[in-house]
Formats: structure tokens, sequence, C-alpha cells
């Protein structure tokens, strides 16, 4: 019998961070040289788990490609129907032999000594139960599941509540004799404000109430590193500039293997840790700490940074620059001065003079001087749809959202937060205000007027 498992939650639909959850699980996002779960799933490894579950479902595939390099060590469960994150938990759980399981949602960046704290403090018999909460910060407590601490103790969940400071943050631990709370889950959040409207789902956090309900003691363990919860599209720049931060904090000095080529015609402003094969040309200027894959060149006065990462087989060159918490994913181009600042999965193409501050699905098309627009007259922050609930993000309220395999015209100009689905164009010259839904084309329509001319009008 294994003492611990941990059990890692990838079958939800995902229906709020569209248009990226449409041809992928949504943690199986690019990011910062991997994937959200990826990274997640790396993390609990370095916390020595004796062994790991992965629950899928929707779009199963893309979490098995994020998770290849861990095959031999993951057991996959499939979630027959999309019930809920108590029942993806007991299909992992029900009839497997453990004392202590440490139930982690996969959407979310969070770093190795919070989920350890969380299973340790169960394992040792320090609490029958745990969960891990975080600050609300600028999020609204409308938006997510909300915690009520104090003593170190959890002593109420609530959902999407009126008020409150935090929230829970997706990751719990249970002893074995306590899956009966999972097992006899109502199938609806019954622990809501009065008049608040729970969708029926059977979600983990209901199991909790439960537990505390019963008098079984729930200890919080409050975040003390990286958190982000990826649920909308503008969490995956908060998530991509997060595990830049993480990853750079837990290096010291810079790695440069042997292998690489640095001209002494580059100004370097910052650390840089590099894969094999890395070249940085004459006139390249490195305005901070930098993360940089395999095989990829920045050459020919090209700008990057501070603090951004750019993954394997990338070319950024003639003078394009990609600003500073970026990350570029793999077998990337950014040449011609363009500029780009967010986050950009596999195989985006940007050339000619474009301005982009977005989100990028992978194959993404940026045609000759596209931009993307960021600032408003107003100087206020745009509205998001989100499933028809309007939204103000906190950060990227005012960067466009372009899903997988697109691609734009010259010319085009995409106003602050818009988001086009996927397999879509935004055609040449086009004005684009509203959001696009996938599979579609968008052609701007003009109207000529033509007037007799000649050399009459300068008086011969």
């Amino acid at each position: 019998m294994a003492e611990s498992i941990a059990v890692v939650l990838a079958a939800g639909k995902g229906t709020r961070i569209w248009p990226y959850g449409e041809l992928r699980q949504k943690c199986a996002v690019p990011l910062a040289g991997g994937s959200l779960i990826a990274h997640l799933v790396g993390e609990l490894v370095a916390t020595g788990v004796e062994a790991l579950s992965a629950v899928v479902g929707h779009n199963a595939g893309s979490v098995r490609h994020a998770l290849a390099k861990w095959d031999h060590q993951i057991v996959y469960v499939e979630q027959p129907s999309p019930t809920g994150t108590a029942d993806a938990a007991l299909c992992a759980l029900d009839g497997a032999s453990f004392d202590t399981a440490l139930i982690v949602y996969g959407d979310i960046l969070v770093g190795r000594q919070d989920l350890a704290a969380v299973r340790d403090i169960v394992a040792s018999g320090t609490a029958p139960a745990a969960a891990l909460v975080a600050p609300l910060g600028r999020e609204r407590p409308q938006d997510w599941l909300c915690a009520e601490a104090g003593d170190g103790r959890v002593t109420r969940i609530e959902g999407h509540p009126r008020g409150g400071s935090q929230r829970l943050a997706g990751v719990y631990a249970l002893r074995a004799e306590h899956l009966r709370y999972l097992r006899n889950n109502p199938g609806v959040v019954t622990s809501v404000p009065v008049g608040g409207m729970p969708q029926q789902e059977a979600e983990l956090a209901q199991s909790v109430q439960m537990m505390i309900d019963d008098g079984i003691e729930v200890a919080a363990v409050e975040t003390t590193g990286p958190f982000v919860d990826v649920d909308k599209p503008w969490h995956i720049l908060q998530a991509g500039r997060t595990a830049i931060d993480y990853i750079l904090s837990r290096t010291e000095g810079s790695v440069i293997p042997a292998s690489c080529n640095i001209s002494d015609g580059a100004e370097i402003g910052g650390r840089l840790l590099l894969g094999e094969n890395v070249t940085i040309g004459k006139r390249v200027v490195i305005k901070g700490d930098l993360i940089v894959g395999d095989s990829t060149h920045i050459t020919n006065g090209a700008i990057v940074g501070p603090r951004a990462a750019i993954g394997v087989h990338c070319g950024v060159r003639d003078y394009a620059a990609v600003h500073g918490h970026s990350t570029v994913g793999d077998h990337c181009r950014i040449t011609q001065t363009a500029e780009f600042g967010g986050v950009a999965f596999d195989r985006v193409y940007m050339v000619h003079y474009c301005e982009i501050d977005a989100v990028l699905g992978s194959a993404v098309d940026i045609g000759a001087a596209t931009v993307c627009g960021t600032l408003r007259f107003d100087d206020g922050r745009t509205v998001h749809r989100i499933k028809g609930r309007p939204e103000v993000p906190p950060v990227g309220a005012n960067a466009s959202y372009i899903g997988d395999y697109c691609r734009t015209g010259v010319n085009a100009i995409l106003l602050p937060g818009v988001k086009v689905g996927c397999y879509s164009c935004v055609g040449p010259g086009v004005l684009l205000y509203d959001d696009v839904p996938s599979r579609k084309l968008v052609l701007a329509k003009q109207e000529h007027e033509i007037r007799d001319w000649g050399p009459e009008r300068y008086g011969w």
C-alpha cells in the first residue's frame, strides 16, 4: 500500500477560457518552456510523490502529450462524464490503496513547497484533512470558491460569495477513511449565499464543507509561493509572468552551455539561462534576465526582456522586440521590427512591423503591420464577456486573445480586448471591434466613389 498518492484533475471542459480550451484541455496550455500541467507535475515529482494519477476526459490526448515525459510514472484514469471534481477524484481513488491522498486541480500554477505542506500536514497526522488557501488580491470573491479560515483551520467554505478575502486554491489532502465524503457529495454546491445559483456538479469543495459540518478538522495552509488559477484567458498572461519569476527565483547565476555562441557585440543586462546551441548575435540587447531553449537564435539587433522566456528552435532577429515578462513558445519566428508582449504558443509567426500585445494560440500567423491596440481613449479597461457575463479583468483587459490556427492580413487592427476563435482569419485592413467566433473569416467591405479627373483639373 502506498502511504500517499497524488491525483491531478484534468478532465473538465474549461469553457470560460475560450478560445484556448477548444482544441486542448486548458491545463495543457503552453507556458514558459512546457505547459501548465507539466509545470504542476514537475513540482509534484519534486516533492517525492510515491504514486501519481491523472484524471482525464475532455481533450485527453492533449494532457497525455503534455505529460509524455512522465508517462512511466502516471496512471491515467478517465472520467466518463464531466460531473464534477469530487467525482473525478473518486474515479482515481475509489478502490486504491493509500493512507493520504493529495488532490490537485490541473489548471493551477503552484510551487512545490505549498504542495508538500498540504500533503505533509495530513500524512504526519497533524490534521485529518487540509486545503490550500490563497488571498484574493485583485480578484472578485463572486468569481471563486472562497474560504473562511482562523487558527490554522478552514471554518467555512462558500461558493461565489458577495464578500471575502481568501479563496480555495485547488489543492486538498485527506485520509483514505474520508473518501465517503466524495461518494456522498450531493451533486451541487449547497454552501452558497442565499440567492446564489450554483450549477449542478459534484464540486470537491462541497465535500470538504461536509467534513467541516461533521466536526472534522480541515487545516488551512496559506500559499507561500507562486499561485495562479488559470480559469479565463487573461489568467494565461498572469501564469506566464508568474512562471518566469518562479523559474528565475530557483536559479542562481547564469547557465550558459559551451555549445552557445554569444557575440561580444551583444549588450547583456542580466542573467542568461540558456539551452544548448543558443546564439545571441551582434547588436542584440538583452534588457534583463532571460530564459532560452535549445537551438534558438536571437540575432541582428533584436531587443528582449527583461525577464522573458523563449522556447526551442525559435528565431528572433532583425530588430524585433520581445517585451519583458513575455513567453514565446517553441518554433516561433519574430522578425523584421515586429514587437510582441504577452504569451505566444508554439509555431507562431510575427513579421514586418506588427505590434502585438496578446495571447496567441498555436500556429498563428500575424500579417504585416497588424496592430493589437492596448490603449483606450478613456484610459480604461475593456469589459469582457465570459459565457455572457460581463467581467473587467484585473490584468490583460486590453490585450487581444487569438485562438489556435488563426491568421491576420496586412494592416489588420484589433481593438483592445477582442477575442478571435480558432480556425479564424481577420482579413487585410479590417478594424476589428468585436469578438470573432471560431471558423470565421472577417473581411473589410469598402465603397469607392469614382470621379472624372485629368489635366483639365490643373488648367490645361
